[in-house]
C-alpha cells in the first residue's frame, strides 16, 4: 500500500555491491494524478541531514530497471505510473550508519500542454520526511 507522501517509511536501506555498502536508498511514489514518462524527470537532488547529493551520484530504479538522469532523458517509451513506486539509489560509500535521518527530495517534471519554463513547476517543492536507519 502506498503512503500519501512522496517519501515512503519502507525501503529505507543501504546498497550492498560486491560484499561493499556502496550507498543508500528510498524509495518514493509519483504525486502526479497521469504518472510520467522519464524523458520528463528533470534532475532530482537529495539532502540527508543538510549532506546535499546532486544528480551525478543518484539513479533511479522504476519497474526493476534501474537508470541515470542521462539515460532517462533519451527515454521516451517509459512511463513510471500513479501507482509504481520508484527507488532512489543514492551513491555515497559507506552507506548511512543506523540512525534517524531527515531525507529531503527535490525533483521536478515537464508537462508538454504547458509553455517552456512554465512546464517544471510540478513537483518543486521540496519533499521531507524523517526515515530510520536499522
Amino acid at each position: 500500500m502506498l503512503e500519501k507522501d512522496c517519501i515512503q517509511s519502507r525501503g529505507f536501506q543501504n546498497i550492498e555491491k560486491d560484499g561493499e555498502i556502496v550507498g543508500f536508498q528510498f524509495k518514493i511514489r509519483s504525486l502526479y494524478y497521469r504518472g510520467v514518462w522519464l524523458s520528463q524527470l528533470r534532475p532530482a537532488t537529495v539532502w540527508v541531514n543538510g549532506e546535499e547529493f546532486g544528480p551525478d551520484k543518484i539513479t533511479w530504479t522504476i519497474r526493476g530497471e534501474t537508470y541515470t538522469h542521462e539515460e532517462m532523458a533519451q527515454l521516451g517509451d517509459v512511463h513510471w505510473g500513479l501507482l509504481d513506486l520508484a527507488t532512489i539509489n543514492v551513491e555515497k560509500p559507506g552507506g548511512l550508519e543506523p540512525g534517524v535521518y531527515e531525507i529531503k527530495l527535490t525533483y521536478t517534471w515537464s508537462a508538454s500542454y504547458l509553455p517552456p519554463r512554465i512546464d517544471t513547476v510540478f513537483g518543486s517543492r521540496p519533499h521531507v520526511k524523517k526515515l530510520v536507519m536499522v
